[in-house]
């Protein structure tokens, strides 16, 4: 584990217009600081003393899904393809489901293997989603199907946004979370070419 001065040294410090200090781990094991403008450079190494603890473990996670990430075979052209006919077998299911628990329309249902989004939703609804979300446990793609047509009210993730999102899909965060803990590793595993 490198000592809290190495970690400094190499931290990443990301000043904006923002009102409180916060720390993250890349998911390449470095520390991003974002900071207030005017917050000064002793402030920052304070903060990050005083967060060492914190920081410690999370490079450790980040170490460990590296090495977890490693071992990992990538996803073959024929694997995608796979996951993209069985997405377009079981989405428009659960999309059928939630939207009427919504009381919610949509348009087109496409399905794609990208390296950013789990889905998404136009102002037409028409939906998208990542192929990848069927290597994902089934609550994870509920979750993604929930939020995407939740924007069928309303286009933001304002308070109203979520409230919706929670009364028809309660355990949101949950899966939510597995989905950030867990999706890059999914997607690092396609093949790129």
């Amino acid at each position: 584990m490198a000592d809290i001065n190495s970690i400094i040294t190499a931290a990443e410090i990301i000043r904006s217009r923002r009102k409180t200090l916060a720390i993250q781990i890349a998911e390449d094991g470095h520390l991003v600081v974002r900071a207030p403008l005017r917050c000064s450079d002793r402030e920052i190494v304070s903060f990050i003393e005083k967060s060492e603890k914190w920081i410690n473990n999370h490079v450790r996670k980040a170490q460990q899904r590296r090495r977890e990430l490693e071992q990992l075979t990538p996803f073959s052209e024929q694997d995608i393809r796979s996951m993209a006919e069985k997405a377009l077998g079981v989405i428009p299911g659960r999309v059928k489901h939630y939207a009427e628990k919504l009381g919610v329309t949509y348009g087109r249902i496409t399905v794609r293997n990208q390296k950013t989004r789990w889905g998404s939703c136009t102002s037409k609804g028409d939906l998208s989603f990542n192929c990848l979300l069927m290597a994902a446990p089934p609550e994870v793609l509920d979750s993604v199907v929930v939020h995407e047509l939740c924007h069928r009210l309303h286009m933001d993730h304002s308070k109203k946004f979520y409230a919706e999102v929670y009364r028809v899909f309660p355990d949101y965060d949950r899966w939510n979370k597995w989905l950030k803990d867990n999706g890059g590793m999914l997607i690092n595993r396609m093949t790129t070419g």
